[in-house]
C-alpha cells in the first residue's frame, strides 16, 4: 500500500490519517510471518533501570525450587535469554524477569532475574517493578489499600514487597530484604592498573564490592561512564581472583555479582549518597541499584555509621533517581550478624511488545557489541 495525501488509495481512505489508522488496526490484530513461538513482554523502568517482564514464549521451567528453575534456565533456555536481553531486541543494559511457580505457599509468585551475562540472584528495581505489576496484573487476588502486600520469591529467598494503592491505581513500592550482612571490610586487593585498593564487601541478595570512586580520581556523578565501568570492572576482576565468598544457605549464592562505585559519604546523613553499579559483564545499572542500596545499608549499620530506621536517600550517579533504604530488624544469617533492609522507589510502564522470530535470520537469537 502506497500513501498518498488527499487521494484515495486502492478505494480504501481518503485521507492520509485515515490510511494510518487502517494500517495501525492491521498491525495490532497480525504479527508478521515467523516461526515459533510469539515472545510477549511488559517493559518497565525503575529508577531508569529498564525491566521486562516476560509474559509468554517460555516452555515449561523445570525444578523443585526457584533456584533449580535457574538452573535449569541457565542450562537449557537460555537462548531465549539471548533473544530478548540482547540486540536486535534488547540492548547491551537490558534486564529481564521471568515470573515462575515457587515452592513456597506463602509466595504470590516466582521469579527469575536475567541479564546480559546470565541469571542474578536478587534485583531491587525488578521487585519494586514486579510489585505494581503483580497487582495491576492480578497476580494477587484482593488488592487492599493503602498498600497490598506481595510476596515475591526470588532466587535469594522470599522478598516482602508492599504496594501503593489507591483508587484502582498502584504507586510506589518498598520492599524488605532477604538478611542483608556485611561479609568482609578493609579487603586488601591488587588491582591491574591501580596497585593495592581497600574495598568492602557486603551481600544485600547479592554479594558486591563497595570503594570510593575518588580512590581512582573520579566522581559517581559527574565522571564518564566509561571511565566508572573500566575501573568498577577491574575491582571487580580482582575481587573475584582474589577473594572466596561463601553464602550460609547456598553456594548458589556464593558469587560477586559487581562492584559499587560510591561518593564516600556513608555517615548518616539527611543529604542524599550517590553511587554507581556496575555488574554483570560490565552492565551498568541507572537506578541506585536496589540489592545494592541494600547491602550498603548493611554495610554501614555493620561499622556503626546508620542506626535502626534511619533513612537514607541513595542517589544514582547515573541517572539522578533516588531510593531510600533503612535497616529496620536485626537479624541472623548463618553466623553473619545480619539485618532485615527496607527499600523503597517508583517503577513506570513504558510499553507492551510482541517478538518474532524467522528461521533464516542468523542474528535471530541476538549479538552483544562491545
Amino acid at each position: 500500500m502506497t500513501l498518498h495525501s488527499g487521494n484515495t488509495v486502492h478505494g480504501e481512505c481518503e485521507r492520509t490519517e485515515d490510511c494510518r489508522a487502517t494500517i495501525g488496526t492491521e498491525m495490532e490484530t497480525r504479527l508478521p510471518p515467523h516461526e515459533g513461538d510469539e515472545l510477549s513482554v511488559v517493559d518497565m523502568h525503575t529508577g531508569g533501570e529498564p525491566l521486562r517482564v516476560i509474559l509468554s514464549g517460555y516452555p515449561e521451567v523445570k525444578g523443585d525450587s526457584v533456584l533449580s528453575k535457574r538452573r535449569y534456565v541457565r542450562e537449557h533456555l537460555d537462548h531465549l535469554r539471548r533473544a530478548l536481553m540482547y540486540e536486535p531486541r534488547g540492548h547491551y543494559d537490558m534486564y529481564g524477569a521471568l515470573i515462575v511457580d515457587s515452592e513456597l505457599p506463602e509466595a504470590d509468585l516466582g521469579v527469575l532475574f536475567m541479564h546480559n551475562e546470565g541469571y542474578s540472584t536478587m534485583c531491587g528495581h525488578a521487585v519494586i517493578a514486579l510489585g505494581r505489576f503483580a497487582v495491576d496484573y492480578k497476580l494477587v487476588k484482593e488488592p487492599k489499600s493503602p498498600e497490598t502486600q506481595v510476596n515475591i520469591h526470588c532466587p535469594c529467598g522470599l522478598v516482602k514487597a508492599f504496594v501503593e494503592y489507591s483508587g484502582g491505581k498502584t504507586g510506589g513500592v518498598r520492599f524488605l530484604s532477604v538478611p542483608a550482612f556485611a561479609f568482609a571490610t578493609d579487603v586488601m586487593v591488587t588491582v591491574e592498573g591501580f596497585g593495592d585498593v581497600t574495598v568492602d564487601i557486603s551481600y544485600g541478595g547479592a554479594f558486591y564490592a563497595f570503594v570510593d570512586a575518588q580512590r581512582f580520581g573520579l566522581d559517581v556523578t559527574k565522571s564518564r561512564t566509561r571511565d566508572l565501568v573500566d575501573v568498577a570492572t577491574a575491582v571487580t576482576n580482582a575481587v573475584k581472583s582474589q577473594v572466596k565468598l561463601h553464602h550460609p544457605t547456598s553456594d548458589d549464592l556464593a558469587f560477586l555479582y559487581g562492584t559499587i562505585l560510591t561518593d564516600g559519604n556513608d555517615k548518616y546523613s539527611t543529604d542524599p549518597t550517590a553511587n554507581v553499579c556496575v555488574f554483570a559483564e560490565a552492565q551498568v545499572d541507572r537506578s541506585p541499584t536496589g540489592s545494592g542500596v541494600t547491602a550498603r545499608v548493611a554495610l554501614q549499620y555493620h561499622k556503626g555509621l546508620i542506626q535502626l530506621n534511619q533513612t537514607r536517600t541513595f542517589q544514582s550517579g547515573a541517572t539522578g533517581s533516588l531510593f531510600t533504604g533503612k535497616a529496620v530488624e536485626e537479624t541472623k544469617c548463618g553466623d553473619f550478624k545480619a539485618v532485615v533492609v527496607e527499600v523503597a522507589g517508583r517503577a513506570f510502564y513504558t510499553g507492551v511488545s510482541h517478538f518474532v522470530q524467522e528461521a533464516d535470520d542468523n542474528l535471530t537469537h541476538g549479538f552483544l557489541l562491545k
